[in-house]
């Protein structure tokens, strides 16, 4: 990978260019690491699909026990360290993990809360008694966890939360009483771990519970729309006594943890949606080879092919943009243990530093994720309103994901925020960028014809799609000013802007990279044609959302001068993309569903 010294920041793909040996791309998975993605496919194809219904029905015992399972396999340590029991993978193959169990359904949330909510903070947060005590069972599968953040009053602003603790005249225990809601896991976890405030202290503190201590009361089952199969109850803590040596990490840092853990969660659940859509693509190819309309396979028709394309097409791109992703903090955790920091702090720190990535790819991966299983049961036409299938399923149980994590919308927000706030804290250098662009829509335009080679043309795309998001975001915070922050409509055009570009650009990188690597551009016509259309697309995009928000606080002559520039940057070549998806379509029928 990239030289650590001047390894890339959090944020900085806006403000300098990317070469494509800086990043990992899918075609580079290890024969070990493929190994691990099939054992968890077979797990999945073998354990879980056959008993979907029972899991649904929330057959008595059959998640807990196939997460034993999972943990006799594996699957469930794979990001702890050897020492407490794990297998210590690195973040890159823990996703990858998490994306091969993603096509589980309900299963998929139930292992993602434990291994992900239920673990990491006694792993990353708990002292050396704490992890020894709880993590081996975790890991195994042997315990399992929940996470009680969220209550009736607290929803996104958790740390509104009523939920008090307070210590015992002898001093042993903090006595915990309130309610939590929407708990995952919360009808079988073993180990809670639970957020109150001490006393009248402003902000949380982290409890680990034990899962059966007495005062503990749940309502039954919530009744969801999907995801069905997964437990999601109310817990009630009446006077529940937790010994002090519970109290998890420092006094009033729990919404630290929970921000720190929320960063991981929300890319890891990029990479389960990531795996669901995958699935969901191919049951609908599949549909598509074997119903027959008028005397030929449904497939035949262009409509059908324009949604198979259109799904793989932002399926490759998802992919490209995730595992860029998740290297660029692999290789973060990397140089901050060479430099002497431990795994658990240096893994809390590299995934901080791409806080807006982790925010980024959890609203990209759940709107591919909801456009995908959308256009499969329309492929299904009536079939797929039918519980009989797994298009109906996928459909149900997608929708959470864009309220999971937080919402796409606080997500969106964030994704602005938290670039703006490296830039205020001096962490990159937004303003000379930002500047520059300003005095290029005085200046006068490049003229030159573009590049002959592919790559290099749609890389000065990218390049002047940055300049798009430099110019609108720039001229919001110069505008705005300290009122931008509540400007939400703005925010989340900003937020899109930035999302497609990246996303566009990890896919330029990645179909340039495996041309390099082969050394020239032979069967790569369905990568080159999904960089093409999705070049075509994102610029559309993001022209719009860039109109919509500079007419909500330009006017005049400034105004007109924008939307010029934006125009300029967001301009790429015309070229026919029905022909392009015909190629992609045509590809999928002849596999039979995704592949590449």
């Amino acid at each position: 990978m990239s030289d650590k010294m001047n390894a890339i920041k959090g944020g900085e793909f806006l403000i300098r260019p990317t070469s494509s040996s800086e990043i990992f791309i899918p075609e580079e998975w290890t024969e070990e690491q493929l190994m691990m993605k099939q054992m968890t496919l077979d797990f999945v194809d073998q354990r879980i699909i056959p008993q979907l219904e029972a899991i649904d029905q929330q057959q008595e015992g059959l998640v807990p026990s196939l997460m034993e399972e999972a943990g006799e396999l594996g699957l469930v340590g794979s990001s702890v360290p050897e020492e407490y029991g794990g297998l210590g993978l690195d973040f890159k193959t823990t996703m990858l993990i998490t994306e091969s169990i993603g096509g589980a359904h309900a299963f998929s949330v139930s292992y993602s809360a434990h291994t992900g909510i239920g673990t990491l903070p006694i792993l990353y947060y708990g002292n050396e008694e704490q992890k020894k005590k709880w993590v081996p069972g975790l890991a195994s599968g042997k315990l399992k966890g929940c996470y009680c953040l969220t209550e009736p009053s607290a929803g996104s602003d958790a740390n509104s939360g009523k939920t008090k603790a307070k210590l015992s005249e002898d001093g042993k225990y903090y006595v915990i009483n309130g309610q939590k809601m929407w708990i995952t896991n919360g009808g079988f976890a073993d180990v809670m771990i639970v957020f109150a405030k001490i006393d009248d202290d402003e902000k949380l503190t982290a409890f680990i519970v034990d899962g059966h201590a007495e005062g503990i009361t749940k309502n039954p089952e919530e009744k969801k729309m999907g995801i069905k199969g997964s437990s999601t109850r109310q817990i009630f803590f009446n006077d529940v006594h937790v010994p002090v040596e519970n109290l998890l990490y420092e006094r009033e840092q729990g919404f630290k943890i929970a921000v720190n853990i929320l960063n991981i969660g929300r890319i890891k659940l990029g990479g389960a949606v990531l795996g669901a859509a995958k699935d969901a693509c191919t049951y609908g190819v599949k549909y598509a080879n074997e119903r027959e309309q008028f005397g030929r396979p449904i497939s035949k028709y262009g409509a059908i092919r324009y949604k198979m394309a259109e799904s793989a097409i932002r399926l490759y791109s998802l992919e490209s943009a995730l595992y860029r992703a998740t290297q660029n903090i692999d290789d973060a955790i990397a140089a901050l243990k060479t430099g002497g920091m431990d795994h658990g702090e240096a893994t809390l720190k590299g995934i901080a530093d791409f806080a807006p990535e982790c925010a980024m790819m959890k609203v990209l991966g759940s709107e591919v994720l909801d456009y995908v299983v959308d256009e499969t049961v329309q492929i299904h036409g009536g079939m797929g309103y039918s519980a009989e299938t797994r298009a109906e399923l996928a459909y149900r149980d997608s929708r959470i994901n864009r309220i999971f994590e937080g919402t796409n919308e606080i997500n969106r927000m964030l994704t602005v925020d938290m670039i703006l706030k490296k830039a205020m804290k001096g962490e990159m250098d937004l303003m000379s960028p930002a500047m520059a662009v300003a005095n290029e829509l005085t200046g006068i335009p490049d003229l030159s014809p573009p590049s002959s080679d592919v790559f290099e043309r749609h890389l000065s795309y990218v390049s002047n799609l940055k300049k798009a998001v430099l110019m609108v975001a720039g001229s919001a915070a110069q505008k705005l000013m300290m009122s931008l922050a509540k400007e939400q409509e703005i925010l989340m055009g900003i937020a899109d802007m930035i999302i497609w570009t990246y996303t566009l650009e990890s896919t330029v990188l990645r179909v340039q990279k495996i041309a390099q690597k082969q050394g020239n551009l032979e069967n790569l016509d369905i990568q080159m044609a999904i960089m093409k259309v999705y070049g075509y697309e994102a610029s559309e995009w993001i022209h719009s959302s860039g109109k919509e928000a500079l007419l909500a606080f330009a006017d005049g002559d400034e105004l007109k001068m924008m939307l010029m520039g934006l125009k300029r940057f967001c301009k790429t070549e015309d070229f026919n993309t029905k022909e392009a998806r015909q190629l992609i379509a045509q590809h999928m029928i002849e596999k039979g569903g995704y592949d590449l």
